[in-house]
């Protein structure tokens, strides 16, 4: 009987080596999990703010290239009722 513990507490302990060596696995599996989704909330929330900041330029260069091509259609005018 005693020559049945020895393979019966090595499969036990082998046992709980593959379940501290899952839970390893599993626990550093969650924390990129974690990383990658604080990684993903974060860029999407820079690019978005990025995104603001373009959209005001675009504004903005539109606006000086409509005033850069009305001034010279103007200058005529101006110089008409001078």
């Amino acid at each position: 009987m005693a020559g049945q513990e020895d393979p019966v507490q090595r499969e036990i302990h082998q046992d709980w080596a593959n379940r501290e060596y899952i839970e390893v696995i599993t626990s550093s599996i969650k924390k990129i999990a974690d990383f990658l989704n604080s990684f993903d909330m974060s860029c999407r929330s820079r690019l978005a703010t990025l995104n603001e900041k373009l959209t005001a330029l675009e504004r903005r260069i539109e606006y000086i290239e409509a005033r850069v091509t009305k001034e010279p259609l103007l200058r005529p005018l101006e110089d008409h009722f001078k």
